[in-house]
């Protein structure tokens, strides 16, 4: 069986479960998600805990036991505290603005770049070159800040776009006459 799948999911106070034969509904303070199942998985809950096991021994349903844990476990954390991700413009002239539901970009194109938040994504500028996306659902805050980081990811040469906070870019050497 999965390692992930043999512990079970602990379910903190002011957090919610609705538990169904098709879908599991998380609730909590920073909003409220939805996860579809699998009929290849068994999910209960009682006494606070959520145990994910698979109905039968095939390797499809032991590896869907341990996403479905996985998933289960990133929406309480997400209901709970909420995730978020940090992003830096590195190089001349980037800057960053919020415009609303929107990022106004400006990454040394002759155009500057109007990126839409998704629903439920929420950003901050504490600085022209820092970005911060928070949100309760992991995947959609991941998704929007490698769709940001994609419009001028880092070069190997100056280490100049858009990357991760803790993302470490190798700079190459130049080349010698």
């Amino acid at each position: 069986m999965s390692r992930i799948a043999k512990y079970p999911v602990i379910v903190p106070d002011g957090v919610t479960i609705e538990l169904n034969q098709y879908q599991i509904i998380v609730q909590g303070n920073k909003g409220s998600l939805k996860q579809n199942l699998t009929n290849l998985v068994n999910v209960t809950f009682e006494n606070n805990k959520i145990f994910v096991k698979p109905k039968n021994n095939l390797q499809h349903a032991i590896a869907m036991s341990g996403t479905l844990s996985a998933l289960i476990s990133n929406m309480v954390k997400g209901v709970s505290k909420g995730f978020e991700r940090k992003l830096l413009l590195v190089g001349v002239g980037f800057r960053a603005t919020i415009l609303g539901n929107s990022i106004k970009l400006q990454l040394g194109y002759s155009h500057d770049i109007n990126y839409q938040l998704p629903v439920g994504i929420v950003a901050e500028c504490p600085s022209q070159t820092e970005i911060i996306l928070k949100g309760a659902d992991k995947q959609v805050v991941g998704q929007a800040a490698a769709k940001i980081r994609a419009y001028r990811p880092p070069e190997q040469y100056k280490g100049k776009g858009v990357r991760y906070s803790d993302e470490h870019v190798i700079i190459k050497e130049t080349k010698k006459k």
